[in-house]
């Protein structure tokens, strides 16, 4: 049976441990259960990584205030993730994954383009993250002694591809139960961590910090964004699926940004008290080893557990990647077994952590790079997404869901468009000064006079908020009355 069909009884075994062979398929009425709540586990398990902890360097990077840095944390961390609640709104009015559901939107052969965006962006931070877990690994034994560093990384890539890959490929039933651990085991370890590094915490270092201008606030938030609620937007829906359909509209938002963002703003508003504290130091450190740094302020006798708390947590998040990377392979069309598009991206993952951890010097600024430029990306799809879901009143037809001869049509041009112009917009005002391949952006800062690629706007990434906008608004102009006829039929 094709993975683009609709699945007329459950593909699921009763076994946890089976391979879950459900691909693009609308959940079967029999299949769905749960509550809301039953959110909150995978997605706070998603984003409990002491990564986050390093962030808090990276906001303090725009030279904020305390109080500065603090709010904008708040601020553009819940927002961020507010937006994955909205789109998982549609995961249950459809009971298919995120990729299938904007098929609406975009029309079934034009959203493979938004499929292979999305594909791309996962796979991107599923690699990301193995990298940080080897390098983390690494870091913690040579700590403890071990002096063979080569072979603590293989190790650690080992543990990280067989934890993180297998889950993906068996499927929501181990994810879940897979995040539930994880959930409790790195909760509890990083709750350890924060207590043992609390006293180099100091106050009055911290209250001595300058503010900043409102540029600077403006692009620490929307690097937040980008770096966290923008990265998992795309996949929001991949989860609430799974509900019954009937299950609160609220609650769904609501545990999503919840379980979502509680574990981000305690670890980044934390790194921001920890780093603004420790000097410059410690920020340079993290520059070049983000999870590594912060052994240094560990006793001896708690690097193994930190060690736990790294790799856990962040394959937490890659789990939750991986499954929807191979969701998103299967929407751009690629005729293969969701168990096998998983299996592809973890071999991607794989080869593209040896490729960064074994050979390249550097690549935490070309990531950031990257990081923003498809962040403009996502957001004018996420504004598209937005838009056809407030526009929408009745639950999604899932026979037409899965044919361009449907209501939603083959190619929605409206939607298309939206999406191009926003993102000529939003890279038109982003500047990655890091990256010399990506000098072309901010071609639009000089000609709206805001000071052009060296002025105070550069560094604000304003494009990213704009192409949200303007992707939400140009779908809400172009399609809202073909909206109304598709809900007419």
């Amino acid at each position: 049976m094709s993975t683009d069909s609709l699945s007329p009884q459950s593909q699921r075994s009763e076994s946890r441990l089976a391979v879950e062979t459900v691909g693009l398929d609308v959940i079967a009425e029999a299949d769905r259960k749960g509550k809301p709540a039953d959110l909150f586990m995978p997605w706070f398990a998603a984003n409990i990584s002491v990564l986050g902890i390093s962030w808090g360097a990276w906001v303090l990077g725009f030279g904020l205030s305390l109080v500065q840095a603090l709010l904008i944390s708040v601020v553009g961390l819940t927002l961020s993730f507010l937006l994955c609640g909205l789109v998982a709104i549609a995961g249950k009015r459809g009971s298919a994954p995120t990729l299938v559901l904007s098929r609406a939107a975009f029309g079934y052969h034009g959203n493979r383009v938004s499929a292979l965006i999305s594909w791309i962006l996962t796979v991107g931070w599923e690699t990301f993250l193995a990298i940080m877990a080897v390098q983390a690994t690494a870091t913690v034994m040579g700590a403890l002694g071990f002096s063979n560093h080569l072979v603590a990384q293989i190790a650690a890539l080992v543990l990280v591809v067989v934890l993180a890959a297998g889950s993906g490929i068996l499927g929501f039933d181990t994810i879940m139960k897979v995040q539930t651990w994880i959930t409790w085991a790195t909760a509890v370890l990083t709750l350890v961590y924060l207590v043992l590094v609390a006293d180099k915490i100091n106050f009055s270092v911290l209250a001595a910090r300058p503010a900043a201008s409102s540029t600077a606030v403006l692009g620490a938030g929307c690097m937040l964004a980008v770096g966290f609620g923008f990265g998992w937007v795309n996949a929001a829906a991949d989860y609430s699926r799974y509900l019954p359909r009937n299950a609160s509209t609220r609650g769904v938002v609501g545990w999503t940004t919840f379980g979502a963002s509680l574990p981000v703003l305690v670890l980044v508003c934390f790194g921001v008290l920890l780093v603004g504290s420790s000097g410059a130091e410690l920020s340079k450190k993290i520059g070049d080893d983000p999870i590594g740094a912060l052994t240094t302020l560990l006793p001896t006798w708690f690097l193994i557990p930190f060690a736990l708390v790294a790799i856990l947590g962040l394959v937490g998040g890659i789990v939750m990647d991986i499954y929807s990377s191979g969701l998103s392979l299967l929407a751009t069309g690629v005729p293969v077994s969701r168990p096998v598009a998983t299996a592809i991206d973890g071999t991607i993952m794989t080869l593209g952590t040896i490729v960064v951890v074994f050979f390249a010097d550097s690549f935490l600024t070309p990531f950031t790079a990257f990081l923003t430029t498809l962040g403009v990306v996502i957001a004018a799809w996420a504004g598209v997404m937005l838009a056809d879901i407030a526009l929408r009143h009745k639950e999604y037809d899932d026979v037409d869901l899965f044919s361009p001869a449907g209501r939603y049509g083959s190619v929605n041009w409206g939607a298309m468009a939206s999406l191009v112009v926003a993102s000529f917009v939003g890279w038109g005002l982003v500047v990655n000064t890091g990256a010399s391949w990506l000098s072309w952006q901010g071609y639009l800062l000089g000609p709206l006079g805001l000071g052009g690629r060296q002025g105070s706007w550069a560094g604000a990434n304003l494009g990213i908020l704009l192409a949200l906008v303007i992707g939400f608004a140009g779908y809400w102009i172009s399609s809202a009355k073909r909206v109304r006829r598709q809900e007419e039929r």
